[in-house]
């Protein structure tokens, strides 16, 4: 189904800022519900989820805070790039990072081994060598006046590609349950949640638990599979998954990322794991999660939460009814 996605002239309409700015809360989103079992699919709003859930469920949230993880960077040449931190390198010392370079809204794919790019504040990027055998990022060297968390805070901002045209705070990336700064961009599927719609699910009986995915910058390369991503399943949540699917609730991820986690186990580490239908999954049920692009590979962990059928009919009623794509736009949940 992916792949027919990729063959199709597709033309999502992008969220070009917050839906607080188009006068909506951020529970008022359009939300689509795709049922596997039946094949059903209805349109709602996000704040209706405590009444399409059922009590004895478990939605899993990732607690990973966004970084403004976006710098402004020049090259020895004085040409003006902005420098995206992704994640910190593997195995590394602390002040290596995987990074990309960017230059008016583009991968800037002309960076060298050995380059010094020069950041504000008297920081400094040194690009060592290509990551992951590719072309566009970087394993690099920091050089910062101060801890990398604290230069951020006085020199970056937050990633924003093309589609947004204007910048905007560091709180509009921020999910209400966000704790733990560590993610290069938002892990958008929750962001619709408020105190409001969380309450109601706790009222219902609908469990909520953590888990943490500190996301690296997007793959928007055409069948760029995704990065190593740090990741931590606590055994609390794990347990719970176990007692839920033990009375006959369902565990439905909130993100793509929270997914990637838990299917990569308890524990904490790295994972490089990347969901296909083939695979399959173990620990997850549903999906509460955005639009993504017919090239994400992404869609092969959608996938396998729906079906090829069920999500390419999603799909083709998302674009007829101007669902809005990216981190400010819409959402879609599949239930079982």
């Amino acid at each position: 189904m992916s792949e027919q996605l990729a063959r199709q002239p597709l033309r999502p309409l992008e969220a070009t800022e917050p839906p607080e700015a188009r006068g909506l809360r951020r529970d008022e989103v359009r939300m689509m519900v795709a049922t596997r079992s039946d094949g059903a699919i209805r349109h709602a709003r996000f704040n209706e989820l405590s009444g399409l859930l059922e009590p004895g469920d478990l939605l899993v949230v990732n607690n990973s805070a966004t970084l403004p993880a976006a710098l402004p960077a020049a090259r020895s040449d004085g040409i003006a790039l902005e420098l995206h931190l992704s994640t910190p390198a593997p195995d590394q010392a602390p002040n290596w990072w995987v990074v990309e370079l960017r230059r008016d809204s583009a991968p800037f794919k002309e960076g060298q081994h050995g380059e010094e790019i020069r950041l504000a504040g008297g920081g400094r990027a040194v690009l060592v060598a290509p990551f992951a055998r590719g072309n566009r990022l970087w394993l690099a060297r920091l050089d910062l006046p101060v801890p990398v968390e604290e230069y951020l805070a006085r020199h970056g901002h937050p990633i924003r590609y093309g589609y947004v045209p204007r910048a905007w705070p560091l709180e509009a990336y921020q999910n209400v349950y966000a704790l733990e700064p560590g993610s290069a961009e938002m892990a958008s599927a929750g962001r619709p949640f408020t105190p409001e719609v969380l309450t109601q699910l706790m009222a219902r009986g609908v469990l909520v638990a953590p888990i943490t995915l500190h996301t690296g910058v997007s793959s928007p390369e055409a069948h760029e599979a995704p990065f190593p991503e740090r990741y931590r399943v606590p055994a609390e949540t794990a347990r719970l998954i176990d007692v839920v699917h033990g009375w006959g609730g369902r565990v439905i991820a909130v993100g793509t990322t929270v997914v990637r986690a838990l299917e990569s186990g308890e524990g904490e580490g790295w994972t490089n794991l990347v969901i296909t239908p083939e695979r399959g999954l173990r620990d997850v049920d549903g999906l509460l999660t955005g639009w993504h692009e017919p090239e994400s590979s992404h869609l092969q962990m959608l996938e396998a939460v729906a079906g090829p059928e069920l999500l390419a009919r999603s799909y083709e009623l998302a674009l007829e009814h101007g669902y809005l794509w990216h981190e400010f736009g819409d959402v879609q949940l599949i239930l079982p």
